[in-house]
């Protein structure tokens, strides 16, 4: 019995015949649109200009499997990815503590940093004591100090020791404008002695942390690899144990279809790669991390939701290794309950879920399909215009990566301030009544070079800006006609307001008692009354009248609105409130 066989059959163009048909009723279309330009309507492009249809069919996928044939056996699950939790208290005692914790209760690597920014060098053998580096894979991250940490390490390893030594030189240099030698050296020792050790980490969240796209984070990773695997086969390596010293990394956000293209496309690109370059096993080793630059400190309980849906992604996307941050990250160093929150999220995805018994689940989606191969041909298109600026490391020193990711950023953040990218608990639905969990201090991580970039970072400072006031700024919202007319205008405004720190109180004209006022009812009555009530509120001391929706009126100032700079109109308030921006 075929369910769908009293219905007619679909057909595209029956389909976008309806889609005109709602366009128009909201203005978007009229009878003269074409219906094949109707769908282009309501495609957007992604900050790679990769296009995202309403409406994907067979006819547009691109059948791609970048999988191992075989469901995945992560190292020390019962069935899936590895769960590593990263380390980056200083403290080796609490460290100590904190490792064996997570290790009893559903990690099975740990991720240690180390050097400057974490954990003192000469601590790694006591904090690693008790743990049997064989079943718990190690990863080091140590930056500048990746040389004395690896040795460290090594000093410590048994043969049937795991993990990575995390060297990076090219990502070091974006990170801090240093660059070290390839430590060729390391590799080969590590080739020789310990092979169930890895030498790098190619780590792509640096290039995402400044601003950077799917894409140019992609590519940027593959030119790393590319360099680093001329330098261990100059160096006497084979082509397949150079290979088989890289890891890679990469941020997963809370962009749940795009996370998953992206680990996907990253298979494909190092395939692609490895295949050219003559190495047996193609397959690319991925450590995802969920992201650093969409975390918020304000309401940091939503970060909860965030790493919940890019873990999620990450493990649909095929990642070997998924590193959740724990929702208090941008406060300080986590505490117990936030480190075990980020350990369950995984480990209701594995057992509870069983995400990981299906072999590239997202195979088959015409819409995964198809975005995975232009994610993969932008990658690979800014990868060979990194090569053609001379490598990686050229393209740092010149300046041609750090532009093409501001140019990025810039795009993103115009998109957060008009609020096209919301931010919940931030630039939507603000607490200015919450009170954060107080954490230690994290050490200070590594600067000097490519930028670290926030997505919330401008309404946060302008929080910071208001709470910092004796008195907390305050707007007026000037209500006209009943709650019920009013209600969603006034509801707008005030969440936007809040978004910069800034109270708002409701009431009529005639309550207000100066400062900064916005008119807020129906375009009904603004068209009766909006002259006479910024005349009104002039005439009690208002410095400036905003106006809630669009119109012009003699009185107002300007307008707040739906996809208006909401930055610009809170940096403009504070200004007039008599707060220095």
């Amino acid at each position: 019995m075929e369910l769908a066989s009293a219905f007619p059959q679909a057909e595209r163009e029956r389909w976008r015949e309806l889609l005109k048909g709602v366009l128009r009723k909201s203005g978007a279309a009229t009878e003269d649109t074409p219906l094949d330009a109707v769908e282009d309507l309501l495609t957007r492009r992604s900050y790679d200009g990769v296009p995202i249809s309403p409406l994907y069919t067979a006819d547009e996928a691109v059948p791609s499997r970048p999988f191992p044939t075989a469901p995945r056996d992560g190292e020390g699950t019962s069935f899936g990815w590895d769960v590593r939790q990263r380390h980056d208290d200083p403290n080796p005692a609490a460290t100590r503590a904190a490792i064996h914790d997570d290790l009893e209760n559903g990690a099975t690597s740990v991720w240690l940093t180390v050097g400057a920014a974490g954990l003192p060098v000469t601590a790694l053998a006591e904090v690693l004591k008790d743990v049997y580096t064989e079943l718990a894979p190690v990863v080091i991250d140590a930056g500048p100090q990746t040389r004395q940490a690896a040795e460290a390490f090594l000093k410590i390893a048994k043969p049937d020791t795991r993990g990575n030594l995390g060297a990076d030189p090219l990502g070091l240099a974006a990170r801090t404008g240093f660059l070290v030698p390839v430590p060729v050296d390391l590799a080969q020792k590590v080739v020789a002695e310990f092979p169930g050790i890895r030498t790098f980490a190619v780590d792509g969240t640096v290039y995402h942390d400044a601003g950077g796209s799917d894409a140019q984070e992609l590519g940027a990773v593959l030119a790393a690899a590319v360099a680093y695997l001329r330098e261990l086969t100059d160096a006497g390596l084979t082509v397949d144990q150079a290979a088989g010293q890289l890891e890679f990394r990469y941020a997963a956000h809370a962009g749940q279809f795009a996370t998953i293209a992206k680990l996907r496309a990253a298979r494909r690109l190092w395939t692609r790669v490895a295949s050219l370059s003559g190495v047996a096993d193609t397959t690319a080793t991925i450590h995802a991390v969920t992201s650093s630059a969409m975390m918020t400190r304000r309401d940091p309980w939503v970060n909860m939701l965030r790493t919940t849906v890019a873990c999620f992604a990450a493990g649909v996307g095929g990642a070997d290794a998924v590193t959740v941050q724990p929702f208090d990250a941008r406060l300080g160093l986590p505490d117990a309950f936030s480190r075990r929150i980020a350990r369950n999220d995984q480990t209701l995805l594995l057992e509870e879920s069983s995400l990981a018994r299906v072999v590239d689940p997202a195979g088959g989606s015409w819409y995964v399909e198809a975005l995975t191969e232009a994610l993969a041909q932008a990658a690979w298109e800014f990868f060979t215009e990194i090569e053609k600026e001379g490598g990686l490391a050229a393209a740092l020193d010149s300046g041609f990566l750090e532009n093409a990711l501001a140019e990025t950023w810039e795009a993103r953040r115009k998109d957060v301030a008009r609020r096209k990218a919301p931010l919940t608990g931030l630039s939507e639905f603000p607490n200015l009544g919450e009170t954060l969990p107080e954490r230690p201090p994290a050490p200070e991580p590594l600067g000097g070079g490519l930028p670290r970039h926030t997505y919330g970072q401008d309404f946060e400072a302008l929080r910071d800006i208001s709470d910092a006031q004796a008195v907390r700024p305050k707007v007026f919202l000037a209500t006209l006609g009943p709650v019920a007319v009013h209600t969603a205008r006034a509801t707008f405004a005030a969440n936007l307001f809040q978004a910069g720190g800034i109270e708002t109180v409701s009431g009529s004209a005639d309550e207000f008692d100066g400062g900064v006022a916005v008119i807020c009812s129906s375009d009904k009555l603004y068209a009766e009354q909006a002259e006479e009530t910024a005349r009104a509120l002039r005439e009690r001391g208002a410095v400036k009248v905003w106006l809630a929706g669009k119109g012009d009126y003699a009185g107002v100032d300007g307008n707040v609105y739906a996809g208006c700079n909401a930055i610009d109109v809170l940096e403009d308030t504070l200004r007039d409130l008599g707060v220095t921006v």
